[in-house]
């Protein structure tokens, strides 16, 4: 076995090698809506999801009931480690009202969500046309009291 014979082999091993490698996971942002009583939920919270494999930090707010997870996570794995603290949970479900079409649809508007933002609602949800035809300047037969 010669030089090029040699050479063939460490190009052959490294391209092997290069093969293996994985690809790595994009670094996310997971949001949790948690439903949380106390300082001792929120710790508890806290601890289950920094032990999610591949969590690099963990924000509680107890005041609006979000527990936010960034790291090399997915979203599956992160809430079920969630649920596994028996608390009702779900995805972070508020988006800022300026990023919805009609954030005053039925659907969108929550009391319960922090201020300025509204559910996040797919974009079929629409405002009634009738309602909207009414007032229309269009329509011969519109309001006039405007």
């Amino acid at each position: 076995m010669g030089v090029d014979g040699t050479l063939e082999y460490i190009s052959d091993f490294l391209s092997s090698v290069q093969k293996k490698k994985k690809k790595k996971k994009q670094i996310q942002t997971v949001a949790l809506k948690i439903r949380m009583d106390c300082e001792g939920c929120a710790r508890k919270v806290k601890k289950v999801l920094s032990g999610v494999k591949g969590a690099k930090s963990v924000d509680v707010d107890l005041k609006q009931q979000k527990a936010t997870v960034t790291g090399y996570v997915e979203a599956k794995k992160v809430l079920a480690a969630a649920k596994s603290t028996k608390k009702k949970v779900e995805l972070w479900p508020y988006v800022p009202y300026n990023l919805v079409a009609n954030p005053y649809v039925a659907q969108a508007y929550d009391k319960k969500a922090p201020p300025n933002h509204v559910r996040k609602v797919p974009d079929t949800a629409t405002v009634d046309d009738r309602y909207t035809n009414m007032f229309s300047d269009e329509n011969p037969n519109a309001c006039s009291i405007m």
